[in-house]
């Protein structure tokens, strides 16, 4: 579990520096420049995120359970599931109508898929990874309507539909294969 928790110290550490000390990251870019503050960035980012990645994995199998979700509440899990593969494909894509009525969609798939997850999973191991995911998601909304970040002007409604599109076709890929063969877990 150790592995799981450092990973998840390093990884939203470095995501949560502009939400707990704003002034001491715009001091740090200053004085190390804007190259090598998002080098070091990636690095923690990447390094975190493979440490969470690995420590989940070494601790599922043998966390304690500490509920059981009902089985019909895997097919809720996925259910908003596809809110969230949207949600983000949103956000990757150009802006279209739904980027700027969502305000920032990344954070809203990460908090439907965390607390996806959180119904569909009731070991300490999963409730450790997707609580953390959902309160930092919580925070870093919060910490973004703070500092009255810019939404994005609309643009075409076509961009929405290709958003759509895509992560409706990623979503399917991952029912289908990419869930278990990336974690191991077939989703349904």
């Amino acid at each position: 579990m150790s592995v799981l928790i450092i990973g998840l110290i390093l990884f939203l550490g470095a995501h949560s520096v502009r939400i707990a000390a704003p002034g001491w990251r715009d001091q740090r870019i200053a004085a190390m420049g804007e190259g090598p503050w998002k080098g070091l960035y990636s690095l923690v980012s990447i390094v975190g995120f493979v440490l969470l990645v690995w420590g989940y994995g070494l601790a599922r199998p043998e966390a304690p359970v500490l509920y059981e979700p009902p089985v019909w509440m895997k097919h809720v899990t996925a259910f908003l599931m596809i809110f969230a593969f949207v949600s983000l494909a949103i956000y990757a894509a150009p802006a279209g109508r739904l980027k700027p009525m969502l305000k920032h969609p990344m954070l809203v798939a990460i908090k439907i898929w965390a607390l996806a997850h959180l119904l569909a999973n009731g070991d300490l191991a999963s409730i450790l990874l997707f609580g953390t995911f959902l309160v930092w998601a919580v925070f870093d909304r919060i910490s973004v309507k703070r500092r009255a970040a810019p939404v994005p002007a609309a643009g075409p409604v076509l961009n929405d539909v290709i958003a759509i599109v895509a992560g409706l076709v990623v979503y399917v890929l991952f029912v289908w294969r990419l869930h278990e063969w990336l974690f191991g877990v077939m989703p349904l």
